[in-house]
């Protein structure tokens, strides 16, 4: 055994998994869905029965027959005087039924690579002769890609030197530098909520206490909420994204990052953006919220969803001194970002506004084709309008967002239920549908989501036999 969760624990990282169905097989789902999520981590010891029934409202048997379901499915094992504890995933385990593996994976929320990336890395190539006479990583960047990435702001309005800037593996690899380099342990930080779950992750990591504000798809950021919490939490960091936000899609509005600006400079919190979707521009009318140069305002960045997720070059632009700082603290996490990855992104950040505005035209067909079926196929749900970014958040009406991904899960397609996204729980009622694949492979998942959806509704948790005759 690894590690072990509370009852309390599990009972908030469950959400909302009572479906209409049997009660024991809802929670079972519910627990298949934190094991597929990487939320219950392989060797991780369960609660007890008896303490899990009380921090549910549950009786006993019921938790015990959830158990026994999860034992048939091979999700966990028993094992005298250690309690339950969770197995490791089976290949392409579809969750509580075995020979369903998926055919349509909807969790990843990244784009095609883009088309011409092949070549620029043929013509990165030639130079390899060079590059590998050389160490081949380097802890704060290769000289030349912060420079082109310093334009890349100033052409944008945003003056930079390359000493503002840090190359990192990625967007994720630079938000966990940052919790573990500008934090301690039990700092308060501010995330809207919903937010991208992993950067909720490395913030937990390292021992931080979250503050969620909740932000919508349609109304916006809470600045009634963020004022409040600013004010009583004093948070030392505060992680936003601004631009098409992920998963609602939402951009902020000047008035909401002016609010943002003030309420952080007078908290003393520190302000991290992340801009990973602010490129993915399919129809915006105006530009992206203003947010000032300031010395506590950090910026995360990556190629990821613009160029190719394949492509783990990311990076942070702050002040030199918090930059020296993040350089300092990062040989515990890596010793730097492959040089023949930094040759590839040199070439391709001064292309970021071509290749943006090739990403908008890709994305926008995903986008109508998924608005379109949505709404055809599933007219009670609600559909929101997006001007830009990854995906929609779809109001469902109902907590059954988790059953919800369970059942369409069986049926070959993979989604995050509408829990994985929330700071302090909820959102159950919510589900993130990305727009990254294919139209018609779109259409086909909301095809599946119909089914699914009838089922969840009808309280079975899980498809019919007679139904794997129609799975994707």
């Amino acid at each position: 055994m690894d590690s072990r969760i509370s009852a309390r624990a599990l009972a908030s990282a469950l959400g909302g998994w009572r479906g209409s169905g049997p009660a024991y097989e809802a929670l079972a789902d519910g627990v298949r869905l934190l094991c597929l999520d990487n939320r219950l981590a392989p060797s991780t010891a369960l609660p007890a029965e008896r303490e899990l029934a009380a921090a549910l409202g549950l009786s006993r048997t019921t938790v015990a027959a959830a158990y026994r379901s999860l034992r048939d499915t091979r999700h966990i094992e028993s094992l005298r005087g250690s309690g339950s504890v969770t197995l490791p995933l089976r290949r392409n385990d579809p969750g509580s039924l075995d020979g369903a593996g998926v055919s349509i994976d909807l969790q990843q929320a990244s784009p095609a690579a883009w088309p011409g990336l092949p070549a620029v890395i043929a013509e990165a190539m030639q130079d390899a002769p060079a590059l590998v006479a050389r160490i081949g990583y380097d802890v704060v960047g290769d000289p030349t890609l912060r420079s082109v990435i310093a334009t890349h702001y100033t052409s944008r309005g945003l003056p930079t030197s390359p000493e503002q800037i840090l190359v990192t593996t990625g967007a994720q690899s630079a938000i966990h530098l940052i919790a573990s380099v500008l934090l301690s342990r039990a700092d308060r930080v501010m995330l809207e909520t919903p937010t991208y779950p992993h950067a909720a992750d490395a913030f937990r990591r390292v021992g931080a206490r979250l503050v969620g504000v909740p932000v919508d798809a349609v109304a916006g950021w809470d600045l009634e909420r963020a004022a409040q919490s600013f004010a009583r939490a004093l948070p030392t960091l505060a992680y936003l994204m601004p631009d098409f936000h992920n998963p609602t899609g939402r951009t902020m509005s000047s008035e909401e990052a002016s609010a943002f600006v003030s309420a952080a400079q007078t908290a003393g919190t520190l302000l991290v953006l992340d801009e990973t979707t602010a490129q993915l521009d399919i129809d915006r009318a105006s530009g992206p919220a203003p947010f000032p140069d300031d010395e506590r305002i950090i910026r995360v960045a990556s190629l990821g969803k613009t160029v190719w997720g394949g492509l783990r070059v990311g990076w942070v632009r702050a002040a030199p001194d918090i930059v020296r700082r993040l350089a300092s603290g990062r040989p515990v996490h890596d010793l730097g970002t492959p040089e023949i990855e930094q040759a590839i992104a040199t070439r391709l950040v001064p292309r970021l506004d071509e290749i943006s505005r090739q990403r908008g035209d890709l994305l926008r067909e995903g986008r109508d084709a998924l608005v379109t079926a949505l709404r055809g196929t599933l007219p009670g749900w609600q559909v929101p309008d997006v001007d830009g970014g990854v995906s929609l958040w779809v109001g469902l009406g109902e907590p059954l967002s988790t059953p919800l991904v369970m059942n369409a899960r069986a049926r070959g397609l993979a989604l995050s239920a509408g829990s994985r996204f929330a700071v302090e729980g909820g959102h159950d009622r919510r589900l993130r549908v990305p727009f990254t694949a294919p139209p018609a492979t779109l259409e086909r998942a909301v095809e599946v989501l119909r089914h699914a959806w009838d089922d969840v509704r009808g309280g079975r948790t899980t498809p019919a036999r007679e139904d794997f005759a129609t799975v994707v």
